[in-house]
């Protein structure tokens, strides 16, 4: 190995960085830039790997790299959930240039330098994030990542984005600093360290009320998770182009505000603290709140990306409410459902934008018949949106069946209902999609434009590089079903924990 696993775990932070520079100096060469970007990912998902191999093997990483002050300090390690974290940010970096290099040509975007630029800088948050080794530490990259990618939702400089940019960074901000940033201080105050530790970090004769309290600080601060009422950004930030939108539900903000959650329920809370906490079952009924009426609002949606980010906010749900049950399947569910959910939902995307680059179409009532015209993306489509339900043979089967058996374990009858309801509603707002377009005249209304539709069909697919990557996204969906044992063994290193006693 030419390099030390300490090098290498800051180096998953400056590839990034130094390609940032590459993109800016071959800004005039569209090829080099593009290839500097693809380069860069490859290294970075090279490096990733190898840090995992080091974590099975049983090694310990960490890097310190200054103290801000006593027991605050910006250092990092490897441990099981951030490898997820990591493995799938970086994984689907590559991926996603693959698809922005056929879609943003095809579209024509301008400013196209910039938004390699700025996508390079959140992968570099990610990175961050996804290694810290406290929460200032995480907090200060989680930060970075949401000024990184609000130059990414302003892409095409219309009213509409600056609007949609300002709504997005607005909500943020704003509860960043006034709930999460002050869920830390008071952390920090009560127990004088941020570092994340197995079992928790709060004594066993803390307050419940206080503890409480802060809960339901870092679940509202923790803006990115999306929950209810503090969603608003996630249909706002549509405006962007379709691969930054892979980006924000897929690769980086919302799996980094979910990450986030189960980050400070398992090592600053405590699973067994978690359990005894007054507010607890209350942010569970909320999380299950959003489950559903994100469910409901997208079923009303006829924009395609409308319609996958409200479906985005649901599953966002799960995630919090098997981090919030405090069982040992919950938070194998929410472990496994980041990367399910990120690689069904970043295919229905990729096959969102092209639809749009090779149909033009953006709504869903246009696309009847459209599986004739652009069969490989709607079968990819169909494969994602069963990922996404969570049924056979697609990979957030397993993710939702740990799901459901930690609200057996919690005795949590109500919100096994909510799961069982939601994957119902799931089936009602995505299958009619593929369905539809590959059997147009299965519905006698809007027969004549069905029949119009489908007649003197020609074959028009994405580009190429577009259809490269759809198709890599969604065999994942399918690869992740028949071999889940790594997700699956990393999911369980996570519950490793030393087990703190809490009196109740």
């Amino acid at each position: 190995m030419i390099f030390s696993l300490e090098v290498m775990l800051q180096l998953t932070i400056a590839i990034p960085l130094l390609a940032i520079l590459g993109i800016i100096f071959a800004r005039k060469n569209p090829n080099i830039r593009e290839g500097i970007t693809i380069t860069a990912s490859i290294v970075l998902l090279y490096i990733v790997i190898n840090l995992y191999q080091s974590l099975l093997s049983g090694k310990t990483v960490n890097v310190f790299w200054w103290e801000i002050m006593p027991n605050l300090s910006i250092s990092f390690s490897i441990e099981p959930l951030g490898m997820i974290f990591a493995l799938i940010a970086s994984f689907l970096w590559l991926i996603t240039t693959i698809y922005a290099i056929g879609y943003m040509r095809s579209h024509q975007e301008e400013n196209q330098t910039r938004f390699y630029s700025f996508f390079a800088l959140a992968i570099c948050a990610v990175m961050g994030i996804a290694f810290s080794d406290n929460l200032f530490t995480l907090f200060v990259f989680y930060e970075v990542l949401t000024l990184s990618t609000y130059p990414l939702v302003t892409h095409a400089g219309t009213d509409k984005a600056k609007q949609g940019g300002r709504v997005y960074l607005g909500i943020l901000l704003s509860t960043s600093i006034a709930f999460f940033l002050l869920a830390i201080a008071s952390t920090w105050f009560i127990t004088g360290t941020l570092d994340f530790k197995q079992g928790g970090i709060f004594s066993a004769n803390i307050d419940k009320t206080i503890a409480g309290a802060l809960l339901v600080l870092f679940i509202f601060g923790i803006g990115k998770a999306a929950i209810m009422p503090f969603h608003r950004w996630l249909p706002a930030a549509m405006v962007a182009p379709t691969p930054v939108s892979a980006l924000l539900h897929a690769v980086a903000v919302v799996k980094a505000g979910v990450f986030t959650i189960l980050k400070v329920c398992v090592f600053i809370f405590g699973l067994d603290l978690l359990a005894i906490l007054p507010t607890t079952q209350f942010l569970l009924y909320l999380a299950g709140a959003s489950v559903l009426l994100a469910s409901l609002v997208a079923m009303r949606q006829d924009n395609l990306k409308a319609r996958l980010a409200y479906s985005t906010i649901s599953q966002l749900g799960y995630i919090t409410i098997g981090a919030l049950l405090a069982t040992s399947s919950g938070v194998i569910g929410s472990s496994m459902h980041i990367a399910t959910h990120a690689f069904g939902k970043i295919t229905l995307f990729f096959c969102a934008g092209a639809i749009l680059v090779a149909a033009h179409k953006s709504n869903i009532s246009e696309m009847r018949g459209l599986g004739r015209q652009m069969p490989f993306t709607m079968m990819a489509f169909f494969i994602a949106s069963l990922c996404i339900i969570g049924l056979p043979p697609t990979a957030g089967t397993w993710s939702k069946w740990f799901l459901l058996m930690g609200t057996l374990e919690a005795e949590q009858w109500t919100l096994m209902m909510v799961l069982i309801l939601s994957s119902l509603l799931n089936i009602a707002y995505l299958l009619p999609i593929p369905f539809l377009a590959f059997f147009p005249n299965i519905s006698a209304k809007n027969n004549q434009g069905a029949e119009n539709a489908t007649t003197n069909i020609q074959i028009k697919e994405a580009p190429l590089a577009s259809l490269i990557a759809i198709g890599i996204a969604a065999l994942a969906c399918l690869i992740l079903f028949i071999y889940p044992n790594p997700l699956y063994e990393l999911a369980t290193a996570i519950l490793d924990t030393e087990r703190v006693t809490y009196g109740k």
